[in-house]
């Protein structure tokens, strides 16, 4: 799915000023192996620029630090799944706290989820 230029040039931002949480888990899901699904950061889709992104899998990640929990961003949150649902993205949401606390089983949970997805 084609994404506004301005999306795209705001992906291309964000890959440069990755969050500690979200630095610390690109490490884990970059790693190229035979058989294990492949992951983008910062992956631009329609008017939304996702955490990481698996093609194969159709599979958004998002990692949700403290700021997803005040003011109206809940509701963006919902309006942006719903949205990316419709058009066959799942997405998994991961609280940074806990990704900051056992990123291996993190990494490896949303490798399993995404090789589940693809079949």
């Amino acid at each position: 799915m084609r994404a506004p230029p301005e999306t795209v040039a705001n992906a291309r931002r964000l890959r440069r000023a990755l969050s500690p949480p979200e630095a610390r888990l690109w490490v884990r899901l970059r790693q190229r192996a035979p058989g294990v699904p492949i992951f983008r950061r910062q992956h631009p889709i329609g008017p939304y620029v996702l955490d990481f992104f698996c093609a194969a899998a159709r599979l958004a990640i998002e990692i949700d630090g403290m700021s997803h929990d005040v003011e109206n961003r809940p509701e963006r949150d919902r309006r942006r799944d719903a949205w990316l649902e419709a058009r066959g993205v799942t997405v998994m949401r991961v609280p940074a706290g806990d990704l900051m606390r056992s990123i291996d089983e993190t990494a490896d949970a949303i490798v399993r989820m995404a090789a589940a997805l693809i079949g």
